[in-house]
């Protein structure tokens, strides 16, 4: 009959100095990495997550139909519906309304194209004006002069119950999917 070799349990050996100190660099380097990684995670889900709240896609009011006279460009405010609490007064935003005829509008972005100034319409001349570089707009807002390479950006607009309203959102740039929607015109041009 064969007998099972017994196994003599190992004695438990105290923790060094070393062995302490390296356990404890572990627990350390392990709390800094997670640290460091909450809001990188948070960064790169930001563009997924985002999309969720559908801020970006919100219709907001500018006001009745007949706060805007045919033929004139006034400027409108708005409350911008992607709001965080620390944004202020910054959701405040303006824009420029110019009335073609009848339910067609052009809705400008306040913004230069080069830098992002506020222009400024002057009715007297018929144009918008950029007072940091001299950047000048036709009353369509395509580029007169100056600086900027391309007319001024232009928010999706329609009218509903004798409303305008835009989807203002996400101010657009030349790079982004609302830069040409309103008007069909390629983003560069």
């Amino acid at each position: 009959m064969a007998t099972k070799p017994v196994i003599a349990p190992k004695p438990e050996v105290p923790l060094s100095r070393r062995g302490f100190l390296m356990k404890l660099g572990i627990l350390f380097n392990g709390l800094v990495a997670l640290v460091l990684a909450v809001p990188i995670v948070r960064f790169l889900s930001a563009s997924v997550t985002r999309g969720q709240g559908n801020g970006y896609l919100s219709w907001v009011p500018l006001g009745n139909v007949s706060n805007f006279p045919e033929g004139e460009t006034r400027l409108a405010t708005f409350r911008n519906p992607f709001v965080m609490p620390t944004d202020g007064k910054t959701v405040d935003t303006s824009c420029w309304v110019r009335r073609i005829a009848g339910e067609q509008f052009q809705v400008f972005a306040i913004n230069c194209a080069h830098l992002g100034c506020p222009v400024r319409w002057f009715a007297q001349s018929g144009l918008f004006m950029c007072p940091c570089h001299g950047g000048a707009y036709y009353r369509d807002g395509s580029r007169a002069s100056g600086p900027p390479e391309r007319g001024l950006f232009e928010y999706p607009y329609k009218v509903e119950d004798g409303v305008l309203t835009i989807q203002a959102g996400e101010l657009p740039t030349p790079g982004s999917p609302t830069a040409g929607l309103a008007t069909g015109k390629s983003q560069c041009a």
